[in-house]
């Protein structure tokens, strides 16, 4: 079907219920889903979710859960006869919110400040959610393909459950277009789908010198301490201009867009005078090289020093693996670096932690020329293809399960949406236009 066709329709049907929608997702943030500290709660986010679904029309809604871990959502509006299964994934549970007094409003309590609607989650990924439903509302609740809503509790935590729940529920997940909303738009009002996705992996590494602390004065200068010990094996994991110095770790040129440096000054909010690290240009460095980043360091607080020499210390290492890659062969290349590099003969534990893939997802095929011309309506331009350094392995395991099927990895956010940071926000005029753009999609999709 012509999506122009039919756009004047939807769009008076996604401005109808664009209330609903945006109250739907209020409701949907102030439940306090955090999946790294409250679980509960993320199954009460599972079960909002489930009702949605169900007013939206879903003939069936499952929640699910494997191993012990939280619950994922599986919701079905099945296929007219002869018509393709579109999948729409997002995820329901959202990261800490960090010092809560740094927020200029309560981040479960979502807040509309102009064109923004502020609170945690509103865009990574409840918005993705909530523009999910409103989609198929616009259809009236019986959209001209089949839909399948998949939604999970765990993207947050390193999605530990989702190759046993895709596994143990292959059939319900089948689908021929994939849809996953969980992404970041080139810039406010333009739209993008990422075509590349880096992989993350860490570990956990630990340095001891010592079976018990030592008076700094006295044997000082001879014994080396765990805390500087464990710096100078860190600054190993650099070369003088900040690029990664860990051999084994693959990397390729990223796509021909130019990320104007103003704009990624402004988007990070690097000091005065801060130089960029590593080498080549901003969406390589970003999007398809790897990088290695201390997260966290366990030392004693400056506040409570004394003069000794630390025994031990350790520090938690996130690396971002390039597309293309494997993460386990990446982190084996971290985990051989850190052992091979640390110094004085210190004793050094390397603890592995979450492996999730990187991915490539070509915008190719019949459907994919469909989506662009959903996004040309939808937006009044075609998307722009990009990268992104953030990781969502579960693109890879779909990829996996369901070979045949084409993957859109789309957005409702953009890069002042601030995620998982202090005064997270989704755009009102973006979210309007990621649910008309997946209302079209599931209209034209129809054969």
């Amino acid at each position: 079907m012509d999506p122009s066709h039919i756009l004047k329709d939807l769009s008076a049907k996604v401005d109808a219920g664009f209330d609903d929608a945006v109250e739907q997702l209020t409701r949907h943030v102030a439940i306090r889903s955090v999946s790294s500290q409250r679980p509960d709660d993320v199954k009460s986010g599972a079960e909002f979710i489930a009702a949605a679904a169900k007013d939206a029309g879903a003939s069936d809604v499952t929640v699910v859960t494997e191993n012990d871990g939280l619950p994922a959502v599986i919701a079905h509006w099945p296929a007219p006869e002869g018509q393709p299964t579109v999948l729409l994934y997002s995820h329901g549970d959202v990261q800490p919110t960090g010092n809560l007094d740094d927020w200029h409003t309560d981040p479960f309590a979502a807040t509309m400040k102009g064109e923004r609607l502020y609170g945690r989650g509103t865009a990574d990924d409840k918005g993705g959610v909530a523009a999910h439903l409103a989609a198929i509302r616009a259809l009236d609740g019986k959209p001209p393909v089949g839909v399948t809503l998949f939604v999970e509790g765990e993207e947050e935590i390193g999605s530990s459950s989702m190759e046993a729940i895709i596994a143990n529920h292959k059939d319900a997940l089948a689908a021929d277009v994939i849809v996953v909303a969980d992404s970041v738009n080139w810039e406010q009002g333009v739209p993008s789908v990422t075509t590349t996705l880096r992989g993350v992996v860490d570990c956990v590494v630990e340095v001891s010198t010592l079976d018990h602390a030592l008076h700094s004065g006295q044997f000082g200068g001879i014994v080396p301490d765990a805390l500087t010990t464990l710096c100078r094996l860190i600054a190993t994991l650099h070369d003088e201009t900040g690029e990664v110095a860990v051999d084994g770790l693959q990397g390729f040129a990223g796509p021909e867009l130019d990320y104007p440096e103003d704009r990624l000054r402004e988007e990070t909010g690097v000091l005065d005078g801060v130089q960029w690290v590593g080498q080549g240009r901003a969406v390589e460095k970003m999007w398809t090289k790897p990088s290695v980043t201390v997260i966290a360091i366990d030392a004693t607080p400056v506040k409570d020093a004394i003069n000794v020499l630390p025994a031990s210390a350790r520090a938690k290492i996130s690396l971002r693996v390039a597309p293309g890659q494997d993460a386990g062969e990446a982190l084996d290349a971290l985990v051989k670096h850190l052992e091979s590099h640390v110094e004085f003969g210190a004793h050094i534990t390397v603890t592995r932690g979450q492996l999730g893939q990187p991915g490539v997802v070509p915008l190719t095929g019949d459907k994919a020329e469909v989506a662009k011309q959903a996004f040309a309506l939808a937006w009044g331009q075609e998307p722009v293809e990009m990268g992104t350094g953030g990781a969502i392995p579960l693109v890879t395991d779909l990829q996996n399960a369901f070979p045949q099927a084409t993957v859109l990895v789309t957005a409702v956010t953009d890069p002042d949406s601030r995620m998982h940071g202090i005064d997270e926000s989704l755009h009102l005029g973006d979210f309007r236009r990621a649910i008309l753009t997946e209302a079209l999609m599931l209209a034209s999709l129809a054969e």
